[in-house]
Order: C-alpha cells, then sequence, then structure tokens
C-alpha cells in the first residue's frame, strides 16, 4: 500500500496547525462534532485547512484515536507480536496499547494489518471490548431497529446492540441502516466518540440516532394562565375547556398554580404569608378550588395535570408580599429592586436570602403534598434575572467565598456561575422535598433557550439535567422564522437532554396582541417531530381555537388533525 494513504491519518495525532475554521465541513451532517472535537485536540485538520470528514481511517491511525481518547484501564494483554507489524512502525505503540486494553485484536494468521480500513463494525467492537461495554437487555429487539441487521458480523453483534442502548451508534444519512462492513469515515468515528464522551454528547442530530420505541405517548399539552384569559374563573367554562382539550387530542395541561403574587388554589401558607389563600381580585375564584377541579375533570380522560409555578421567584412590586416582606427581595447593585416587564413592575424574591427560599419551598410542597398530581412545573421565572442578587448578605457571601473586596459586574463570567450554582443547590433541595412526598410526581422545567437562560436568567438547566433533578424538559421557542425555530432545536444541550430524558418543545400559538396562523403552527410541530422530540406543549390555552382571527370551528378542525 502507498505510503499516501497514512497522510490524512497521521494527522490525527500532530499538533494542531489550523488557526481558521476548516473549509469543508459547513452543513456537513457531523459539523458540531467535528469542530468541537478538533477544539479539544482529538481530530486534527491538514494543512490545506480541511477535516476530510468523509475519508476512510486505518486500523494503525484508528487504534491510535481511540487510545488517545479513551485510556485503557485495569490490567492489560501482554504485547503481541503480530507479524506485519515491526517495532520500528509509527503506530506501534498505541497498538499494542490498543491491544493490550481490548480495544483492537489481530487477525487469525498472526497479523495486524495496521494499513486496512478500520470497519464500521470492527470501530464499535473495538469500543465496547476497551470500555467493557454489554448490552443489559436482550440483543435481537435491539438489532431489529437494523434494516441490515443480516449482514452485522457474529463478533460484532452484542457491541452494535451495546451501541444500541447506550446512544452511540450513529447512521447517517438513515438512522436504521449501519453499513457495518463499510469502511469507517473521520466523521463517523468522531460521531462515535462524541456520543461516548460525557461533554461532547448531544452535536449529533437524534434524527440519525437509532433508539427503541416505547410506549409512551407523545406528550400534548398546553399551559393554562389567568393573564389575558380567564377561563380559570369560572367553573362550567373550565369544565367544558378539558373536555375541549381531551377532544382534540390533547394530554397534558399545565395550569398555572402561582401568579401576580398569588395562589390560584385556596394556599394556608398564602393565607399566613400575606392574609389571602387564594387571588382576591378574582369574583370568580371566591370559594372554589380550580386546580381540584381541573385534576378532577382531567382525571376522567386519563390526562396528566402538572401544576406550573409560573411566577418562580417573582412578583409584582405593588403585590402583598413586596410591601410586607422587602426584605426578603434582591436587589440591583445600586439597591434598587423593580424589573421592568413590558408596562408591569416586577421584583424577585432572592433565591439565595433564607425567608424567599422558605417561601417557595413551602409552597411546592403544600401543592405536592395536598393535591394527587403528576408532577410540578418551574418555568424561566425560577431564576434571577442576573442584574440582581447584590443584597448584603448574598454579595458578602461571594466575596468572602472569592476572597475580593471588588464588587462584581452582573455579567461578570465568576459571579454569574456562583449565583446559577446556589440557584442549582436550591433547585436540588427542591427536587428531594417533591420526591420525599411523592415520588412518582414528575420534576418538569419550562425554561427558556439555554443561553439566554444561562446568562440572562442564572437558570443552569442544562446542569439541572445532567444532576437528574429535571425529569421532563419542554425548552420554549417562540419564534416565527421557521429556520431560526430549527436552529434552537439542535441546540446541543437540548440534543443532549433528548437522548436523557422526555424532552418537548414549547410553541407560541398567539398572545393577546399577536395571532399566529395556524400554518406556521403546524409547520414547527411537524419540525419538532421530524427532530425527535418527545412532544409539544402550547402556550396558551386562550389562543388554541379562541382570539386567532381564524374561527374556532376551524381551529379545533385543524388541532384535531394535527394530533390524530
Amino acid at each position: 500500500m502507498k505510503s499516501w494513504h497514512l497522510l490524512p491519518l497521521l494527522l490525527l495525532i500532530q499538533p494542531p496547525t489550523l488557526t481558521q475554521p476548516p473549509t469543508d465541513i459547513q452543513g456537513h451532517w457531523a459539523e458540531k462534532c467535528l469542530i468541537k472535537l478538533k477544539e479539544k485536540r482529538i481530530l486534527n485538520g491538514f494543512p490545506d485547512g480541511t477535516i476530510k470528514p468523509d475519508s476512510p481511517i486505518n486500523r494503525a491511525a484508528f487504534a491510535t484515536l481511540i487510545t488517545g481518547t479513551f485510556p485503557p484501564s485495569g490490567s492489560a494483554r501482554p504485547e503481541k507480536a503480530f507479524t506485519d507489524l515491526p517495532k520500528t512502525f509509527w503506530a506501534y505503540k498505541a497498538i499494542q496499547t490498543a491491544y493490550g486494553g481490548g480495544f483492537l485484536n489481530g487477525f487469525p494468521d498472526g497479523s495486524f494489518r495496521p494499513l486496512d480500513p478500520t470497519s464500521r463494525a470492527q470501530a464499535h467492537a473495538a469500543l465496547a471490548g476497551g470500555l467493557s461495554w454489554k448490552p443489559t437487555g436482550a440483543i435481537d429487539p435491539l438489532l431489529n431497529l437494523l434494516t441490515d441487521r443480516a449482514t452485522i458480523p457474529n463478533y460484532a453483534k452484542a457491541s452494535i446492540a451495546a451501541a444500541i442502548e447506550k446512544q452511540t451508534l450513529v447512521n447517517f444519512p438513515n438512522a436504521k441502516q449501519l453499513n457495518p462492513n463499510a469502511n469507517a469515515t473521520r466523521a463517523e468515528i468522531a460521531a462515535l466518540i462524541c456520543q461516548t464522551l460525557p461533554d461532547t454528547q448531544g452535536l449529533i442530530a437524534a434524527q440519525y440516532i437509532p433508539k427503541l420505541q416505547t410506549t409512551t405517548a407523545e406528550i400534548r399539552g398546553v399551559w393554562m394562565t389567568n393573564i389575558d384569559s380567564d377561563v380559570l374563573f369560572d367553573r362550567d367554562r373550565l369544565k367544558s375547556a378539558i373536555q375541549d382539550l381531551h377532544q382534540q387530542g390533547f394530554n397534558t395541561i399545565y395550569p398555572v398554580v402561582w401568579n401576580w403574587g398569588y395562589t390560584l388554589y385556596p394556599s394556608q401558607v398564602m393565607d399566613q404569608t400575606i392574609g389571602f389563600a387564594i387571588d382576591p381580585r378574582e369574583p370568580g375564584l371566591k370559594d372554589r378550588d380550580p386546580l381540584q377541579e381541573i385534576i378532577t375533570e382531567a382525571k376522567k380522560y386519563g390526562m396528566r395535570v402538572i401544576p406550573w409555578f409560573e411566577f418562580g421567584f417573582m412578583a409584582p412590586e405593588d403585590s402583598e408580599l413586596a410591601i410586607e416582606h422587602p426584605d426578603w427581595l434582591s436587589t440591583r447593585s445600586d439597591g434598587s429592586t423593580t424589573w421592568q416587564e413590558g408596562i408591569h413592575g416586577r421584583v424577585w424574591l432572592s433565591p439565595f436570602l433564607p425567608e424567599g427560599q422558605q417561601l417557595v419551598t413551602d409552597l411546592v410542597n403544600e401543592i405536592v403534598g395536598k393535591y394527587e398530581i403528576d408532577g410540578i412545573q418551574f418555568d424561566d421565572h425560577f431564576g434571577l434575572p442576573a442584574e440582581f442578587g447584590y443584597e448584603s448578605a448574598t454579595l458578602q457571601a461571594y466575596q468572602r467565598e472569592s476572597k475580593t473586596t471588588a464588587i462584581p459586574t452582573p455579567t461578570d463570567p465568576a459571579w454569574i456561575k456562583w449565583r446559577a450554582d446556589r440557584i442549582t443547590t436550591f433547585m436540588t433541595k427542591t427536587f428531594q422535598s417533591i420526591k420525599t412526598l411523592k415520588p412518582k410526581a414528575i420534576v418538569s422545567l419550562s425554561p427558556n433557550p439555554y443561553s439566554f437562560a444561562y446568562n440572562k436568567f442564572l437558570q443552569d438547566w442544562k446542569t439541572w439535567e445532567r444532576l437528574g433533578i429535571t425529569e421532563e424538559l419542554f425548552v420554549q421557542i417562540y419564534k416565527d422564522s421557521l429556520s431560526g425555530f430549527d436552529k434552537e432545536l439542535l441546540a446541543p444541550e437540548l440534543l443532549a437532554a433528548q437522548a436523557h430524558i422526555p424532552t418537548g418543545i414549547g410553541i407560541l400559538t398567539g398572545l393577546k396582541g399577536k395571532q399566529i396562523p395556524f400554518s406556521q403552527i403546524e409547520q414547527q410541530v411537524k419540525l419538532t417531530r421530524d427532530r425527535g422530540y418527545s412532544g409539544i406543549s402550547f402556550f396558551y390555552y386562550e389562543t388554541l381555537w379562541n382570539n386567532t382571527g381564524e374561527g374556532v370551528v376551524d381551529r379545533k378542525a385543524a388541532f384535531k388533525r394535527l394530533m390524530p
């Protein structure tokens, strides 16, 4: 074999020489993964500015790459004298390390064939062997996901099944077609690595990853709020609304229970805190328990009810809560507490002070302990705007722990992380409290896209998901542009969550002053399904078929077609 075959492969282990982005991977199905591995110096490029993602990789270079990425652990097999592997060969040490660690074997004739291409089956068998992967369940149901399972070599069947279980098997362009005996490309090996390393998961689109379909139905939810809607204020209308939702194919309701500084259920906690057990501004709530009414009616149709803690740590600046407990509030560096949201002045309970934490904990525990609910949901307000957090006790704690006397700017990365970590700690305690009271209750979250959520509201939901304290995720993607919507669907942290927990997308169906045509809603639902997400939830009930400009009968029929 001619020596030029080695050039693309030797570059896998040479120091990077490129400073510009690779020129041949833009729009490639593995682009994000390739870029990340290049940044981590796992996969390097060529002097001409390319990555050559679709080039094959030989066994010598594969041994070098795989042992450099996954160093063998435990006892190793002794070196083996392969007939075609002199000690002067450039990859001799890497090959012996790969052999010793159980990643690679030789052939029956005693050769290693270092310059032979690595097949896809060999690559998966190598990783499973070196990392001691074995399928935990029956092999046949897993391999039956692949239309060409009959072509898988016997030695690789268990390894391929384990890869399916672990979601490390990537098949482009068809998730169901493995092509086990085809030569593995640099992109395919990169995808395998990205799906295996904890900090690179989610960079490959889920549509290329085969997985067993469960019997769990698609989540079809709707947020039911009291803002610009009076559905909660009339018992008969509420009952009729739930019947309509069931008839149009919905199976989950997220009803608001905390909004405007009041509860939307009779709360002993709020009665003791501000003297009002339920929102006193609405006569239609008097002597009622809307949450219990929703639960009773929804259970008739087998629908899930997951109360929605809409305002989180936020409250109106003129609420009894803010007026009676100003020492519970978070402040800016100038001492101000008001945060403007549109025309409304808001304040925020400090998630770092014990009083604010205790109120939130008490409300959540009250709901979870009192009602037969399927879970509880927090949203983008279960955090804090980044310009807040300067109340004296919080700032002093940061300065003490950081060993500084400086007052950080709101965008200081260390200050953002310090505050976000403490909100994560509180979220962890909240999760544990919920599970103690009701182990089967789902802890759901409906945040903004991650970068905005973390940098603007100190909400590190990517970490929450990885810690297992979020069990259902619905990210709000409220965009009119279909390309912009799809771009958010491919965010790495969303794709990573999709592989671990039920992950859906929040879709905007309209606002009081914004009507959205059903054609846009339908396109976004289709794209969400095409990307393999677990469900959709619509914001908000009143704009499903009321206040739409398209007619109630037509919109109901359209939703029924959309969700058969």
